[in-house]
C-alpha cells in the first residue's frame, strides 16, 4: 500500500447535514457503529477561537472485526477506531475520507490482519460507493 493514499474519499453533491445522516445510517448498513465524535469546528472554535468550516470525525468501529485484529496484534488498538472524517466543501459539496484499513495490515502483515484489514476495506468501500449512489440498505 503506498502510505500516501491512506483514505478512502470522496465528494457527494449534498449538504454537509445530509451527508452526515447518510454517513451514520450506511455505517450502519455496513455493521460500523460510531464510538466517538469530534465536531473540529467547535473545537477550534473554542480553543482557538478561529472559525472553519463544519468538519466532524466519526470513529467508527465494527466489534467482531477490532476483536479478531486485537487478538493477532494488540498495539493495533492505537489505530482504532475507524475514523471517518465528514466536511464541508463548500458549494453544496460534501467531502468524506475514511481511513483505509488497509493500512493496517501494511503495518502489521500477518494473514489473519490482512483478512480482517480486508473485510472492513469492503465494508467502508461498498459504504462510500453506496454514499456517492443514493443508496441505502445493507451492505456485505
Amino acid at each position: 500500500m503506498d502510505l500516501a493514499e491512506f483514505t478512502l474519499s470522496t465528494i457527494v453533491v449534498a449538504s454537509y447535514d445530509e451527508t452526515v445522516a447518510r454517513v451514520r445510517d450506511l455505517l450502519g448498513h455496513a455493521g460500523f457503529g460510531v464510538l466517538t465524535e469530534i465536531d473540529i469546528r467547535a473545537t477550534l472554535k473554542a480553543k482557538l477561537d478561529v472559525d472553519v468550516p463544519a468538519q466532524l470525525i466519526l470513529g467508527a468501529c465494527r466489534p467482531q472485526l477490532a476483536h479478531r485484529a486485537l487478538r493477532v496484534e494488540p498495539r493495533v488498538a492505537a489505530l482504532m477506531p475507524c475514523n471517518v472524517v465528514v466536511a464541508d466543501a463548500g458549494d453544496g459539496r460534501t467531502r468524506v475520507d475514511v481511513m483505509d484499513p488497509a493500512l493496517l495490515a501494511s503495518l502489521a502483515p500477518d494473514s489473519e490482519l490482512a483478512e480482517v484489514a480486508a473485510d472492513g476495506r469492503a465494508r467502508l468501500t461498498g459504504m462510500m460507493e453506496a454514499l456517492t449512489a443514493g443508496e441505502t440498505g445493507a451492505i456485505a
